[in-house]
């Protein structure tokens, strides 16, 4: 599974940040790691040109599955290891949530 960070103008992309993310990912999709072939996750600061607003960095976050259309979702919190945590969270739901379709699918199929 291939992890490919990015981040607006207004965040730094340094690399313990990509660390950080990286290991976020590979955490959350370790159980569906052999169905995704790339997770692409895109970090910004929506508000950065106020000062500071309620969850304000975002996180969006894209799966390609193998054989499939990829799949995304965003999620907005008031940090980013937050807006990550969120994200991955809820993309690892979709993700479940449709191989278990496809299980289905499957299944039902005589």
């Amino acid at each position: 599974m291939q992890i490919q960070i990015n981040t607006d103008h207004n965040i730094e992309g340094h690399e313990a940040l990509s660390a950080r993310v990286s290991g976020i990912v590979e955490s959350a999709f370790s159980q569906i790691s052999d169905h995704i072939t790339r997770v692409e996750v895109h970090l910004s600061d929506e508000n950065s040109d106020k000062k500071h607003g309620n969850d304000d960095m975002r996180c969006m976050m894209e799966a390609r599955l193998e054989g499939r259309q990829p799949v995304a979702v965003t999620h907005h919190a008031k940090t980013l290891d937050q807006a990550v945590d969120g994200a991955a969270d809820k993309l690892c739901r979709l993700i479940d949530s449709t191989l278990g379709r496809l299980r289905d699918q499957k299944g039902h199929r005589d």
